[in-house]
């Protein structure tokens, strides 16, 4: 369930640092050519997920416990997100393959 949240996270904050108009973009992928064609639907949708995100994460946890763990996954991954993207260090195949590990990691472990 946390990786879950954590993608959704992702997710959300990317669609939002699309609409960013100081941003250095590239606009490879067809979602993303949609992203900057409409910025009002794909505003709507990253806070959305976001709240679909924060939603699990208060599911998961308790109310202080999944605030804190939400808001330190949203820095950390925003963060990752405008270092990286303006470098096109993020791939779908690595964004893929980290999350199918960690969700392995979260099943062996639990």
């Amino acid at each position: 369930m946390i990786t879950i949240a954590s993608l959704i996270v992702f997710l959300a904050f990317y669609t939002l640092y699309y609409t960013s108009k100081r941003a250095v973009l590239s606009y490879d992928l067809g979602f993303e050519k949609w992203m900057k064609n409409n910025p009002k639907q794909t505003k709507i949708t990253g806070l959305s997920l976001l709240l679909l995100a924060y939603a699990f994460w208060l599911f998961t946890q308790s109310l202080g416990c999944g605030t804190l763990m939400f808001f330190i996954q949203l820095m950390t991954i925003g963060s990752l997100i405008v270092i990286l993207s303006p470098l096109k260090k993020i791939s779908n195949k690595a964004i893929i393959a980290i999350f199918i590990i960690v969700a392995v990691l979260e099943l062996y472990y639990n």
